[in-house]
Parts: C-alpha cells; structure tokens; sequence
C-alpha cells in the first residue's frame, strides 16, 4: 500500500510547507512592494484614458470656459474698458437695454441676410463640386488641393482683394457690368449691394472646404449603392438624389451647424470691406453691421464692455436657440418618416 507524503493544502491556501510566491509573505499575503505595484497597475488602467484627455479640458477651462462664465459675469454690470476693476450691478438692465436697442435688432437682421445669402449659394456650390470630384478625373488631385487654396488664404487678403474688385469707380466688377450697360453700383454704400459683395467673399473662401468635407463623406458611400441604382435604370442625377444625398445628410447637417456659427461670428470681412472708420460701424447707415461689428463698436470703439459682453451672450444664446430647432425640427422629421412607414406597412 502506497502511502502519500503530500503535504495537505490549507483551506483555500497555499500548501502547507511551500515556499511562498514571489512577492508573497510566508503567511500567502502579498508584500508591501507587490501592493504598491498592483495599485500603480490598476492606476494606470484605469487612470491613463482620462490622463489623455486632461490637457484639452485644461486649455478648454482656461481659454473658454472660464472667459464665457466671467463675460456672463461682465455683462451683468455697467463696467469701461478704461476701470475694469470697477464694476457698477446692473442685473438684467443690459438685456433689457439691448432688447429695445434698434442697432441691436438692425445687426441681427443684417447678420441673418448675409448668412441666408452666403450660406445657401456656398453649401449648393459646395455639393455640386464635391460631386464632379467625385467621379474618375485627370488630375482630381490638383482640383482637390486648388479647391481648398481659398480656405488657405487669409481672410485680410481675401477681403482686401475683393474690396478692390467691388470698388465703385474702378473696380473690374463695376467694369464688366459696364459692358452690359449696368452703370456703376455702389457696392459700400448701398445695403443689399454691400451684403452681396460680402457674402461673395464669405461663398469664395469656405466654398472649397465644404465641397472636401461633402468629398470625403461621398467616398464613404458603398460602391454597390450606385450599382444598385444603375442597375434599376437610375440616371447620375437620380443616383445624386437618391443615393449621394441621403448618404451625406449627417455631414449636410454638420456644415449647415458650421456655416451657421460662422454667420453668427462673421466679423473680418464685413470690417475690411468698409475701408476705415465705416467699417466698425458697418457702413455709414449701419446697412451691413454685424453682430460681431456690433460687439466691437460697444466694446473697442465706446468702451462700454458690459454691453459687449452681453451682445456676446446674445450671439450665443442665439446659436443655442438654433441647435435647439434644428433637433426640434429633425425630431418631427424622423417621427413623420416612421409614421409613414407604419401606415405604408399596415397598408
């Protein structure tokens, strides 16, 4: 009969005489150094992806957030740019000031028609383009990068450039519609003039941007989509509509986001354009001041940094009430589609 010489295992344990693990007391507990380590392990799980991301919320806190809730702070009181330490309450009084100011107003509205006029043209243009770029070309590469060379240049220049091709008297746009007998038009002076030429120079730079990001979503389509569709006798242009623009709407949605924040900011075109002093004021009339000249005017030009600060809130609550819609608005789309789609089922 064979008898084991074994040593019988504790409870759970160890076995009873072997030698501990490393990193192990003789008693099966781990050692201090081994403690250490599996906290610094554990650390580094969970601790690493929040540590990559810290630096972002670092410089967000300190160049956005903090400037937005001490400019929300600003426009609660009367202060100047000269005593920025002295600061008079005001409550609500800058509000209520601007709501019945008719600059204010008269600046909305100008920055709400320069933004329709520069928008819609430069997303159709933009779509447009991006879907010849599309397709097999020579030399597409090229098209693609001379697409996105105005994005590249300065809004300075560009608004220098084009401030001198809408010059009244000796601009080459007055001169080519000479040619068809239009006399000349004051670009600067008249408004609906003045708020084209600024929307053609707002269309010039950000049309090319768009039409690569349109791109870019359009090559993530799957091929077999347009096979599909050309194969059940679907024209380019049928193909464009039923496939091409439902494929993009979420980047459709996403430049329509972007072109509206921009709208809402335009400050550097319009300010050049007006050649001098008019250019703070949007003109002598007023006839193409923004909202962004608005808030300059009060701040840099009248000192007056309350009412800036509260135009800049203004600005921003106006870009809050906008997203808000706009998920009001494809929410009632999609429910509409899915009601459709129940009744067409049942049918």
């Amino acid at each position: 009969m064979v008898t084991s010489t074994t040593p019988a295992a504790g409870p759970g344990g160890p076995e009873a005489g072997a030698p501990p693990g490393p990193g192990r007391t003789p008693g099966g507990k781990d050692r201090p150094q081994q403690r250490r380590r599996n906290l610094l392990h554990r650390l580094d799980l969970r601790g690493a992806p929040y540590g990559f991301v810290a630096p972002f919320f670092l410089v967000f806190g300190a160049f956005s957030f903090y400037p937005l809730i001490y400019t929300s702070w600003i426009s609660l009181h009367k202060v100047e740019l000269a005593t920025m330490d002295l600061m008079e309450w005001r409550g609500f009084g800058n509000y209520t000031a601007l709501w019945a100011d008719d600059r204010f107003w008269n600046a909305l509205g100008n920055t709400i028609t320069i933004g329709v006029i520069s928008t819609v043209p430069q997303l159709l243009m933009a779509l447009g383009i991006a879907h010849l770029l599309n397709y097999s070309l020579r030399g597409s590469t090229f098209f693609r990068v001379a697409a996105l060379t105005p994005y590249a240049t300065s809004v300075g220049a560009a608004a220098l450039v084009f401030t001198m091709l809408f010059e009244r008297d000796f601009g080459m746009i007055n001169w080519f519609l000479g040619m068809f007998g239009v006399e000349n038009i004051d670009w600067e002076g008249d408004k609906w003039p003045a708020q084209i030429a600024i929307s053609t120079i707002v269309i010039w730079r950000w049309t090319g941007y768009n039409a690569l990001l349109y791109l870019a979503a359009m090559q993530a389509i799957p091929r077999d989509r347009y096979e599909a569709a050309a194969i059940d006798g679907a024209s380019r242009w049928q193909q464009f509509l039923s496939v091409t623009v439902p494929g993009i709407r979420a980047t459709i949605v996403f430049t329509i986001v972007l072109s509206t924040i921009g709208a809402t900011q335009l400050f550097g075109e319009p300010l050049i354009f007006g050649q001098g002093p008019n250019g703070i004021s949007g003109g002598a009339d007023n006839q193409y001041q923004t909202l962004g000249l608005l808030m300059y005017e009060e701040g840099w030009k009248n000192y007056q940094m309350g009412r800036a600060s509260t135009i800049a809130w203004a600005m921003f609550l106006i870009l809050v009430l906008a997203f808000v819609l706009q998920r009001l608005i494809k929410g009632a789309t999609s429910r509409s589609r899915t009601a459709q789609g129940t009744r067409s089922g049942k049918r």
